[in-house]
């Protein structure tokens, strides 16, 4: 039987490649559909037979794009390649997610220079990694009722990492907290380890 012929489509359906949502080839039971090309251009209605024997001799599979119309909208592609790539996008969505870590710094209204620049340190660090920082100021006895010493210094220490983030949530009470998230600049590339450097073939 020819390379495109119905077999290889059904072999691969039955490989168990083919997830449930989506009818293939012979899975495709209705006497006509409106068919759509590889490349998205409109065929029109034509009977399930020669949709079908359009699709082997492209050597493409009929796919079912769009069960609730009438007729079906069946769609000519390569439904391996196109589950393949479509893993590979779910996959990549799930490692960007994943990278995406909340770190968390507290600190005090009346932090001391030295602790501040710790801090700082460490935030600088989050935002160089591609974390977001969850800044937190916890209040104590009176310092409750001066909240704007942890607004000034929330935005004394978003202005100073100013360059390797922004400000997602600004500063809000929450009880006897006051919180801010930090979030680095969408285009800034998470920092790696460094690499060794190659010599210049030119010595």
């Amino acid at each position: 039987m020819p390379q495109g012929g119905r077999s290889e489509h059904s072999t691969r359906e039955r490989g168990g490649t083919i997830s449930s949502e989506s009818r293939i080839n012979d899975r495709i039971r209705v006497p006509e559909v409106r068919l759509v090309g590889p490349n998205g251009e409109q065929v029109g209605i034509v009977r399930i037979e020669d949709a079908l024997r359009l699709a082997q001799e492209a050597d493409l599979d009929l796919v079912e794009v769009a069960p609730q119309a009438r007729p079906p909208v069946c769609k000519l592609m390569d439904y391996g390649k196109f589950k393949y790539e479509s893993a590979q996008k779910a996959r990549e969505s799930r490692r960007n997610q994943v990278l995406t870590v909340i770190k968390e710094q507290k600190l005090r209204p009346k932090i001391d220079p030295h602790d501040y620049e710790t801090k700082k340190r460490a935030v600088v660090r989050f935002l160089e990694h591609g974390n977001k920082v969850k800044i937190t100021i916890m209040f104590r006895g009176r310092e409750q009722s001066r909240p704007e010493l942890g607004y000034r210094l929330l935005q004394r220490l978003a202005d100073d990492v100013a360059e390797l983030g922004v400000i997602e949530s600004s500063p809000k009470q929450d009880g006897r907290n006051m919180i801010m998230v930090l979030a680095p600049h969408k285009n800034a590339k998470p920092k790696t380890k460094a690499t060794t450097p190659q010599p210049d073939p030119a010595e």
